[in-house]
């Protein structure tokens, strides 16, 4: 029988429903999921058939219970079929992760850029090292499902255009066009490519992966700080990117109107006060820093202990504007240790005990360096697993679904 387009949509939009489920609540079974998601027994015992087939599912050992019979088959999302692939394009370097459905990283590579202020040469490296990555032995016999890309700057999510990256100078760079190019021919090629903000990405890896996967419809902020800072901002399942993708910019929220001088041209912006040109002094690096806060050098404890007081008004200004379920910080600026945090919740707690009121949890992410390829990876599966949210790339008409074959390494 033939299935119109919508037709085609509602089951691929009950497949992943079915997916979903079970990244929430593994060990359910056919029944259990009927029940729960109201589709009748015989629609999901297809469904399910198909998505074992495709390596989505896997079924656990049924337990023969004596006079009753065998139990109903518990249903897992499975770990050894299939493959996300990760990027992070970042300031230094560009990270690279390959995952499991279910976030445990298989392989990981890390690139330095030869020279970061030349685009195009550094998209090209980055293309090349994410084709070798696919030839890890521990992908191999794996299918990749796509490719999720985070960027440091404003991005065109539906044009894979990323507008600017202050912090690498780079301007109106068309990402997905130039992997694209660099993939022609490649088993990349065809496979979904996706394109968002750094932050973003790393608040759908807590999101999709992490412990605030099980934490309900809550809002969940991820705040990343480094050269800039970020939010990542997910409400009720939905990553939100604002009307022209730049929702999370708090980078750029002015916490002092006669501040420091921000990149962005305006004073006082939380990068000024919180980013790595608030703490580093001319010349220094990251490592040194930390060597200076370990010896307790008074004036390296002074920039810590400011950056620790705005992040805190940070913090406060992103819970009164979106109440959180919590707030995870992370980013290369965690690496000076804890005391930054720290001080930023001693800020948040004066700011809700003043208003009578209970603070949002407040963690540090467990993700480290990987947060953002990891995120990237995350933003594979949420995208997929949500069929309406899917958008055409240029060019390419309606969104892929599963029906052409991804990539599957040797």
């Amino acid at each position: 029988m033939l299935m119109t387009g919508d037709q085609q949509l509602v089951k691929q939009m009950n497949r992943m429903a079915l997916v979903r489920m079970l990244c929430r609540e593994p060990a359910l079974s056919r029944a259990d999921l009927a029940v729960r998601l109201g589709l009748t027994k015989s629609t999901v015992g297809m469904l399910v058939r198909e998505l074992v087939e495709e390596g989505w599912l896997s079924e656990a050992e049924s337990v023969t219970t004596g006079g009753l019979g065998r139990r109903p088959t518990p249903l897992h999302v499975d770990d050894t079929r299939l493959a996300l692939l990760g990027i992070d394009v970042g300031v230094d370097e560009a990270r690279l992760v390959a995952t499991t459905l279910t976030g445990e990283i298989l392989a990981t590579a890390t690139l330095a850029y030869a020279d970061p202020t030349r685009a195009a040469d550094c998209l090209a490296a980055v293309a090349a090292e994410a084709l070798q990555l696919t030839r890890d032995r521990a992908l191999r016999g794996r299918r990749v499902l796509g490719v999720g890309v985070g960027l440091h700057g404003g991005v065109d999510e539906s044009l894979r255009l990323l507008h600017f990256a202050p912090n690498l100078g780079w301007r109106n760079v068309p990402v997905g066009q130039w992997l694209r190019q660099s993939w022609q021919g490649t088993a990349l090629a065809d496979l979904p490519l996706l394109v968002q903000n750094e932050a973003d990405m790393a608040v759908l890896a807590e999101h999709e992966f992490g412990p605030a996967s099980n934490a309900g419809s809550g809002p969940l902020v991820y705040v990343s700080l480094g050269w800039g800072v970020g939010a990542g901002v997910v409400v009720r399942d939905t990553l939100l990117t604002g009307a022209r993708g730049f929702a999370g910019e708090v980078g750029h929220m002015v916490l002092q109107s006669r501040g420091p001088l921000c990149s962005c041209g305006r004073r006082g912006c939380a990068e000024a006060l919180i980013g790595f040109r608030a703490l580093l002094t001319r010349d220094q690096t990251l490592a040194q820093l930390t060597e200076a806060i370990d010896a307790a050098e008074p004036t390296a404890l002074w920039r810590l202990q400011d950056a620790g007081r705005h992040l805190g008004i940070l913090l406060n200004n992103l819970w009164v504007a979106f109440d959180p379920v919590r707030i995870i910080v992370g980013g290369p600026a965690m690496r000076l240790g804890p005391t930054l945090l720290e001080l930023a919740q001693q800020v948040l707690r004066a700011h809700a005990s003043s208003a009578q009121l209970t603070p949002p949890m407040v963690q540090a992410s467990s993700l480290g360096a990987d947060a953002v390829a990891t995120g990237a990876a995350a933003y594979v599966r949420y995208h997929l697993t949500r069929p309406m949210a899917q958008a055409p790339e240029p060019g390419l008409g309606a969104p892929s679904t599963l029906s052409s074959p991804p990539l599957t390494t040797a």
